[in-house]
């Protein structure tokens, strides 16, 4: 038994007895499926507490935390993972808006909690509860008052996961480039983090397109000058080689020279330019490629800064079936730390060696009480928000080797993994979920058994530092093998899951990785 492990249980003991602490716990569990955490793992699902007495029995029998669903359900023990989408439907009674913050850095952390905040508020939410993780982060939670029982057709118990998913990713969009601004204005010491996370200031920088809010492609323009008759002309992504260019002026037998060279922005998902329009205006000649059909638009709106997800890596959308997080009060299993209810003034100061210890914890409800509706406008701008960039993402992936329709592959053997996939397999640091993700899609596209997806995400999963909990690993793969409609791996483009797992240096000339595997196994579209 390590040393941590007496000191911790001392403290459950300690912690759990209390009355107050007891009830907080007791009250936020109303509905919902609460399974405790002992050292060596979880216990049993489905689960719920029925009595104030079950938390300090279930502490005394070793339990050192206590994590529940974001699903409200008509009787948590009657759960069944065997459940089809329609039974989980009937069997729901509502859901609430859970938004975990989970960042390496505590100080980014907060800076992530307050933007997200301040983006409820701009949406018209003024109720909302906050609380500690435990470790290096925060949940914020919206009660599922909040929001309209029914939307566009559709009863809101009915869309989980969909709706707050759509909206934690819609969130995470919102305010990426603020949080990239604000990052920025840190003083951050770039050799130091070089050593430590191997990132190089430029692996850490992005320029966002401040019209969608993507990121944005730098390229670079050249300008040359014909030192015989003065004509200028500026070629974009011009490849510089020994061999000198003939002067367009009739008449003129000069060579150009480079005069100067300059960087440009590109933002391919709204055709988007920094190049400036004027000089095309005054007659200086600038040579597009010609792979730009779109008429090209102009802008000043790029931001370049410090890309604060790819140093802090925020994992906003962890919204599954069945998926659990620590309750309100409840011990961190490694830090011992508590689960404290905070407000959004405490964020800056708050210092979980300070306020998050069991000794003295306040006590604080959790839960906002939420008014009807008051979450309305958020749920129809993100979910306008997600049918535009789904529909977008549908669209180029159906061009590529037609998505949403079962891919009948065979003999697809390992050595035929790209190497992105070969690199993920063995194990990661940090993106574990985002890592989870890419690997069960990828399997389930190329029609690999459930049993073999088991077999390897297990053995995945004990390379990882540490690994995820067995609970969620298994949840994620009974989900996707239900699924009937196809869900591909994200396109190499999507740096959230390639280039910030430090999968990818640059984009592979594939789109996707099933992409490379189906043109290595000569597969054809029947």
């Amino acid at each position: 038994m390590e040393e941590k492990e007496p000191r911790v249980r001392r403290i459950t003991l300690f912690h759990y007895s209390k009355p107050e602490i007891q009830k907080a716990i007791l009250d936020f569990s109303k509905g919902r499926e609460v399974v405790p955490r002992y050292f060596e793992g979880f216990g049993k699902r489905p689960d719920a507490l029925q009595y104030i007495s079950d938390i300090i029995g279930l502490a005394k029998k070793g339990a050192t935390s206590f994590h529940a669903s974001e699903e409200i359900w008509k009787d948590p023990l009657q759960i069944n993972s065997d459940w089809t989408r329609e039974e989980m439907n009937q069997n729901r009674e509502s859901w609430d808006l859970i938004i975990d913050i989970d960042s390496k850095y505590l100080d980014y952390s907060k800076i992530a909690s307050r933007l997200i905040l301040n983006k409820l508020e701009e949406f018209g939410i003024k109720n909302y509860g906050i609380k500690f993780s435990g470790s290096k982060g925060f949940h914020i939670i919206v009660s599922g008052k909040a929001f309209p029982e029914e939307y566009n057709g559709f009863n809101k118990k009915n869309m989980f996961p969909e709706w707050p998913r759509a909206i934690c990713e819609f969130l995470t969009w919102s305010i990426r480039i603020e949080y990239n601004k604000v990052v920025s204005a840190l003083d951050i010491n770039f050799e130091a983090l070089e050593e430590r996370t191997n990132l190089s200031k430029e692996e850490i920088t992005e320029t966002m397109c401040e019209r969608c809010g993507k990121p944005s492609k730098k390229g670079k323009i050249v300008e040359f000058k014909c030192p015989e008759c003065g004509t200028t002309i500026k070629r974009k992504d011009f490849k510089i080689t020994k061999r000198k260019l003939n002067c367009i002026s009739d008449g003129c037998f000069g060579k150009f020279e480079i005069a100067s060279e300059e960087d440009y922005y590109f933002c391919e998902n709204c055709n988007t330019t920094s190049i400036n329009k004027r000089e095309e205006e005054e007659g200086k000649k600038i040579i597009y490629s010609s792979s730009l059909k779109k008429e090209i638009q102009y802008s000043d709106e790029f931001s370049t800064g410090i890309s604060a997800n790819a140093l802090a890596g925020l994992d906003l959308v962890l919204v599954a079936p069945r998926h659990l997080f620590r309750m309100p009060y409840s011990l961190h299993d490694k830090t011992a730390l508590v689960s404290a209810v905070i407000t959004k003034n405490e964020i800056d100061k708050f210092d979980p060696l300070k306020d998050a210890q069991p000794m003295d914890v306040k006590v604080r409800e959790f839960m906002p009480n939420n008014i009807a509706g008051e979450a309305t406008r958020l749920l129809m701008n993100a979910l306008d928000w997600k049918k535009k960039n789904v529909s977008e993402e549908e669209i180029s992936q159906k061009k590529s080797y037609g998505q949403y329709e079962k891919i009948n592959v065979k003999g697809v053997s390992e050595e035929m993994f790209p190497r992105p996939i070969k690199k993920l397999l063995k194990g990661l640091k940090d993106g574990k979920k985002r890592g989870l993700f890419v690997l069960i899609t990828f399997f389930r596209t190329l029609n690999f058994s459930p049993e073999y997806i088991n077999g390897k995400i297990r053995e995945w999963n004990k390379l990882n530092e540490p690994p995820l909990k067995e609970g969620y690993v298994k949840g994620q793969i009974d989900w996707h093998l239900k699924q009937k409609k196809q869900i591909f791996p994200p396109n190499y483009s999507n740096d959230n899951f390639y280039k910030d797992l430090g999968l990818i240096e640059e984009l592979p000339k594939a789109k996707n990785p099933i992409s490379e595997v189906l043109k290595k196994v000569g597969w054809e579209k029947e």
